[in-house]
């Protein structure tokens, strides 16, 4: 009797969930196209804030409830920022622009790429202003494309130049016993340096300092270009912080005019030559500007790949075989595609996951052409995949390179020993075992080396045949080594300097088309399960509770550490992580 009312209950409990999910979603239908349109208004300001993380590609979120509810976060793409400033160029309704952000939530190369943008939009005749309280350095470094730049009378601007910070853990292995047993191959692969020794090495530092320095030439002779402040005087004015306060930056024509917020309105309104109205970038996009409109049948096929490589499916934040590989085929067998661009943004990652997606390239390669776009950054697993494309194409501050291999396995034997732990050990053979509690044995160190070599030597190849470059030349430029896009230029390992549109543009001319529209890839829809686990707001509330607790500078670091558990196998991954400041 008892099994029988239960089995009622359960099947009218199934019925009233249907019924309440059939109107919760009809509700959220209803609001979902009661929207109101964004509308550009005549004599319009284009409002530049980018104090938001930028991605390359942040695809909308495919979770119908959570877009009806605007639970999804508002996330900002570089390929919308682009596709905005262009579309405003020749948009009647939009005067000028204004940048005006705390932040710039994007890498080096992505901001000059916005920079570059913003140049084109100058060459309209239209204006740009600038105003800030503060400018950090890569916010002024955008901002001095501006027409003119306004900072409050008590502000001050972040002009030192550059610099990077690594810390060393060697120190605290030996007093605690917790340890990394490494196997690496490259005198520059220092990604598990900080292991090893409590001091950074002559070949790191010489390659920090030559990559710096490539960076730092490129911010200077864009500022000096539309600052007309000659390089040399930057760079004294770097050594002296002579934007230390608002009367030193003026002295220095780092800025225009010293003013306050309601003075820079006025001169907007004066520069517009009537009362302005002011519509955000995100606005600006929402009403369809974020694209460029196309009726086009042939299509390029701008695959994105970016994060870290992991083994796996993949998603957003990382590249897995599975999601890119998936994308690299549709767009193979779409025959309205005649090329494809693989924007790579990526650190490097899984070997393993490198090899496969490599594969799936070189297969494409022999029907399609590939064009590579570097995005912030394309080292190691991340120049893997990118080392077989007909064409490289990088910005100027794009951080490359880095061709090489290592190994990392925590060991806690010391540790285990010092609080009365001991591990003992039972096996079929005399195979080469590794416990987390013993010393890495010498059988168990050999065979590793002997894949990481394996890899190394696999790596190298697939460059030298992709660069059409020897095996002892690509050698000599490995090792690890990271290049900057300006210098990769030089030693062979980039074809061209520039954007992600000069990428496409490439791409068509291989391919012999004129007229064409661009196809983003790839799309990162979930089921029903992963959607109900995954809505916006719990994972932003995450996000916020650990920001507010650790603060910004440790929440990075925690992602950086939490991002270990992802390293399984051998890993062709960047260095380090790199805080340019």
């Amino acid at each position: 009797m008892n099994f029988l009312r239960n089995l009622i209950a359960a099947i009218l409990g199934f019925f009233i969930a249907i019924f309440l999910l059939f109107f919760l979603f009809a509700g959220v239908a209803a609001m979902a196209g009661s929207d109101d349109p964004v509308v550009v208004e005549a004599n319009s300001i284009l409002e530049l804030d980018l104090s938001s993380p930028i991605k390359d590609y942040a695809p909308k979120d495919e979770n119908p409830i959570a877009q009806a509810l605007e639970l999804d976060n508002e996330k900002l793409s570089l390929d919308k920022i682009i596709n905005a400033i262009e579309n405003a160029k020749t948009d009647t309704n939009i005067k000028g622009i204004s940048i005006n952000t705390g932040l710039v939530g994007a890498g080096m190369a992505q901001t000059q790429a916005i920079r570059n943008k913003l140049e084109e939009f100058k060459e309209t005749g239209k204006f740009i202003y600038a105003y800030n309280d503060i400018y950090t350095q890569k916010n002024y470094y955008l901002s001095s494309v501006a027409d003119s730049i306004f900072l409050n009378p008590v502000g001050a601007i972040e002009f030192n130049g550059l610099s990077s910070e690594i810390l060393y853990y060697k120190d605290f292995e030996d007093k605690y016993g917790i340890k990394m047993e490494v196997v690496r191959h490259g005198k520059y692969k220092s990604a598990v340096e900080p292991y090893l020794t409590n001091t950074m090495s002559t070949e790191n530092r010489e390659q920090i300092t030559s990559f710096l320095k490539s960076i730092w030439s490129e911010v200077l002779e864009d500022i000096s270009k539309s600052r007309k402040v000659s390089v040399e005087n930057l760079n004294t004015l770097a050594d002296n912080s002579e934007g230390r306060n608002a009367t030193t930056a003026k002295n220095a024509k780092l800025i225009d005019e010293a003013i306050y917020v309601d003075e820079y309105e006025a001169k907007l309104e004066n520069a517009a030559a009537i009362k302005p109205n002011m519509i955000t970038l995100e606005d600006y996009i929402k009403s369809g500007k974020g694209r460029i409109s196309s009726t086009a049948k042939n299509k390029i096929a701008v695959i994105y790949a970016q994060g870290e490589i992991i083994y796996g499916k993949g998603d957003e934040n990382f590249i897995g075989q599975g999601i890119i590989n998936k994308a690299i085929k549709k767009a193979r067998k779409d025959k309205n595609v005649k090329a494809i661009v693989l924007r790579v943004n990526s650190p490097g990652g899984s070997a393993l996951a490198s090899e496969l997606i490599w594969r799936e390239l070189e297969l494409t390669k022999t029907e399609k052409p590939i064009v590579v776009s570097m995005g912030n950054v394309a080292a190691s697993g991340g120049y893997y995949i990118a080392s077989n494309a007909n064409k490289i194409v990088a910005e100027p501050t794009t951080i490359t390179g880095s061709i090489g291999v290592f190994g990392a396995i925590p060991n806690v034997h010391s540790f285990a020993n010092n609080i009365g732990i001991n591990a003992e050990q039972v096996s079929t053979n005399n195979s080469a075992n590794y416990s987390l509690f013993e010393p890495m044995n010498q059988k168990f160190y050999d065979l590793t080396k002997e894949g990481v070599e394996d890899i190394y030597e696999t790596f190298v190849n697939r460059v030298a045949d992709g660069r059409k470059m020897s095996f002892e030349d690509v050698n000599e430029i490995a090792q690890g080594r990271v290049w900057t896009g300006k210098e990769a230029l030089e030693n062979g390992l980039v074809d061209k300097l520039g954007s992600l549109n000069d990428a496409v543009e490439l791409a068509a001319e291989l391919a012999a088309i004129e007229n064409y529209r661009v196809r983003s890839y790839p799309s990162y829809k979930k089921d029903f399960k992963d959607a109900l686990n995954s809505f916006p707001f719990i994972r932003s509330q995450k996000e916020t509770i650990l920001k507010e607790a650790l603060g910004a500078e440790n929440y990075r670091l925690f992602n950086t550490v939490n991002n270990l558990k992802n390293n399984k196998g051998i890993q062709a991954k960047m260095p380090f992580v790199i805080d340019i400041k």
